[in-house]
């Protein structure tokens, strides 16, 4: 039998869940998830393989209005990203009524034609007879492929929404290796873990001004990696935060991502991190560059 793959696109707004439901559908954590908004900055490519078919799902950045150049370019991100692909996931809230940011992607999704597939997520969280509501509702905006009420948390219903992908893949070779889970290079997936824990820890604007880059990444002949990161946020106010009373919140960050790291490259981590200030970088053209937020 022929291979085939289906490059299929997950757009939702912030905190729907769609990196928890990459990370579902893999099998393993490729995206860095939180409870904060705005999670997610690039697109990243989640590789699940099922017999003969390679799926590529996309995560894409939150739909939302933007209020930095750093925004902007997360938004154009996933506006690039519901388009020339084989299909698109609509990710929402089990909810019968739709704010702005449905509104603008439906819009979107309208002109791009590409065929889509209303996913009604955290339905673990409300009754079913409440789903027909929000169907009815969405169904009025435009004609879906297939709804597939699920929860990316529990798994229900993830099964059904993979079955119902299996209808865009198109007859072609792998696109990625088969034993490859996802496109991130592995000194990107090390910030990425470093910048969650900032996520979880922080409270309010703090963690939404951070950046992390990696400034080395070795291997040692007995295979422990020395990771030595920059922690970059907007003001001296926050560098104190980030630190904490006798780096106490710089310990706990590094302490709950090097376990991560860990568990990620299967081999242990020797992790340096370092605290800087670069004011309004979210609004420098050449900094969003510097720490990896490129359009592709």
């Amino acid at each position: 039998m022929a291979s085939k793959t289906a490059m299929i696109t997950i757009a939702g707004r912030p905190n729907v869940g769609k990196s928890t439901l990459t990370n579902r559908l893999v099998g393993e954590k490729v995206a860095i998830v939180s409870h904060k908004p705005q999670t997610t900055r690039n697109r990243i490519c989640g590789i699940v393989n099922r017999g003969e078919t390679q799926f590529i799902f996309v995560d894409t950045p939150g739909f939302h209005k933007p209020r930095t150049k750093l925004g902007d370019y997360m938004v154009n991100v996933t506006r690039q990203s519901v388009s020339e692909v084989d299909a698109v996931l609509l990710m929402v809230e089990p909810i019968a009524n739709l704010g702005p940011q449905e509104e603008a992607l439906l819009e979107q999704l309208r002109q791009t034609g590409e065929p889509v597939i209303l996913v009604i997520n955290k339905i673990d969280t409300v009754e079913k007879d409440a789903l027909l509501a929000v169907i009815a509702r969405y169904a009025k905006e435009m004609e879906f492929a297939a709804v597939v009420p699920l929860s990316a948390k529990t798994g229900e219903g993830v099964e059904a929404l993979l079955e119902e992908c299996t209808q865009f893949a198109q007859e072609g070779p792998y696109l990625f290796p088969a034993g490859m889970t996802s496109d991130q290079p592995e000194r990107q997936m090390m910030a990425e873990i470093i910048r969650e824990k900032l996520l979880w820890c922080l409270d309010r604007e703090v963690p939404h001004g951070t950046a992390v880059e990696v400034t080395r990444f070795s291997e040692r002949d007995d295979e422990i990696i020395d990771l030595e990161v920059t922690i970059y946020c907007e003001k001296a106010s926050h560098k104190g935060i980030i630190i904490g009373k006798q780096g106490a919140m710089l310990k706990k960050i590094s302490t709950m991502a090097r376990v991560d790291c860990e568990k990620f490259m299967g081999t242990k981590v020797f992790l340096t991190t370092w605290v800087k200030v670069k004011e309004n970088w979210r609004d420098s053209d050449f900094l969003i560059r510097n720490f990896g937020y490129q359009d592709t």
